[in-house]
């Protein structure tokens, strides 16, 4: 049976001064005002809106754009029900107020109050999540910040290096391997390249385990002539170049100690049991004994995708990867097109398990090859990839069980 709310409220969410809108079940305006963001304001708000509904927190009604953050967490945790809407969806829901496009704040609380008490069933219900859960979606996200940074210092390293050395970009093309910056480290320029012996160039390739190059090789690339530049540019940009090398290092250590955490997080859940019964296998071992999936993608899965895995939802978790393509049919007109609308990091982990898994799954490189020999480009084979394994995964999920090749061999010949 559907719950019945006393109190529907909207949050128009800002930086300093959120717009609140209360009503009743027939519309009627309970009260509105700003609320700063501090914490005792937002303290007090939840305590007035408590007090709209005579006590009750769960007949409280909230709707909202953010998801997330102080607000949403302290309404949920004194025990009010919070709903998410789409920045698109309050736009459609605005015009029932304003067709002629106007906007201000108290409007936009105004509206949200109406969706949530007319429309609730087309938002989305928001929970609190568990502390080990949060903890590991922080962890994900910090270390996916990490990998950014570390790829945008990459970037500008490589551009100086294609100014004044391009020759360099041989050993290391993308700048973005910790031997190479070592190598940047002792030798900033091509006069102090060509000055470094083959033992010491031995001696940094032994230490980062580089094979494919021998002491000789690097000598005679580090002696190679370089371009020519005008005076004062290469003693110019060899300290931005050293400089660049040390915050990339210094990125790779903090990236490095975010693995361990997430590691941590990740152990600390698959030790965590469960509530409800006691499974054969946790979801962590379930999920990482899956073909292309490791940590990190285990992580962001478990973080950003929490509900529709713990709800064993497959088309819940297909929307939010963005794999379940958009279809728009109009009498005979019917246009399929790839979704736009879910979460990011989803999709970008979901993408990296259909990479890992047609390099380690022979029935998933099948499907891959298969997918672009019909014509389909190398992205959309992608996503029929890991669209055939998310079945896969929900079913051990829901039957607590481990991958087995085997068993999924029978499967598909059934």
């Amino acid at each position: 049976m559907e719950q019945a709310y006393r109190v529907f409220v909207g949050i128009d969410w800002a930086n300093q001064v959120h717009q609140v809108w209360a009503a009743d079940a027939e519309g009627r305006v309970l009260g509105e005002r700003g609320i700063q963001h501090v914490g005792i304001e937002l303290f007090e708000m939840v305590a007035w809106l408590i007090g709209l509904a005579e006590g009750d927190a769960a007949t409280v009604a909230v709707a909202i754009e953010v998801p997330h953050g102080p607000i949403v967490d302290t309404l949920l945790d004194r025990g009010c029900h919070v709903f998410a809407i789409n920045p698109k969806q309050l736009d459609r829901f605005r015009d029932r107020f304003s067709p002629a496009g106007a906007k201000d704040d108290r409007r936009d609380a105004e509206v949200l109050s109406s969706a949530v008490r007319t429309d609730r069933r087309a938002l989305r219900a928001l929970r609190l999540g568990d502390p080990l859960t949060l903890q590991l979606r922080e962890a994900s996200r910090h270390d996916a910040e990490l990998q950014e940074d570390l790829q945008r210092l990459a970037n500008r390293l490589r551009d100086l290096l294609l100014r004044v050395w391009p020759e360099l970009l041989r050993l290391s093309p993308a700048a973005n391997e910790p031997w190479f910056w070592t190598l940047l480290r002792l030798a900033p320029t091509p006069e102090a390249g060509a000055r470094l012996s083959a033992r010491r160039l031995q001696i940094v390739l032994a230490k980062h385990r580089i094979r494919r190059l021998t002491a000789g090789a690097l000598v005679g690339i580090l002696r190679t002539p370089s371009v020519h530049l005008a005076p004062g540019v290469r003693e110019g940009v060899a300290p931005r170049i050293v400089a660049l090398v040390r915050q990339m290092q210094l990125v790779l250590q903090q990236r490095q100690e975010a693995e361990r955490r997430l590691k941590t997080a990740l152990q600390a859940i698959g030790d965590d049991t469960p509530t409800e019964k006691v499974r054969e296998h946790r979801d962590v071992e379930i999920l990482q004994s899956l073909p292309g999936i490791g940590t990190r993608i285990a992580a962001t899965m478990l973080a950003e995708a929490a509900q529709p895995l713990r709800e064993r939802d497959y088309h819940g978790l297909r929307v939010l990867g963005g794999v379940a393509p958009v279809t728009k049919r109009s009498g005979k007109s019917r246009i399929v097109r790839i979704r736009y609308a879910c979460n990011g990091r989803v999709r970008f982990a979901l993408r990296c398990w259909a990479m890992g898994a047609i390099q380690r799954d022979p029935r998933s490189r099948a499907h891959y090859d298969h997918l672009r020999t019909i014509g389909h480009n190398h992205e959309r084979a992608l996503r029929g990839v890991v669209d055939r394994l998310i079945p896969v995964l929900i079913a051990m999920l829901r039957d607590g069980t481990l991958y087995d090749e085997a068993r999924r061999r029978g499967h598909m010949a059934a």
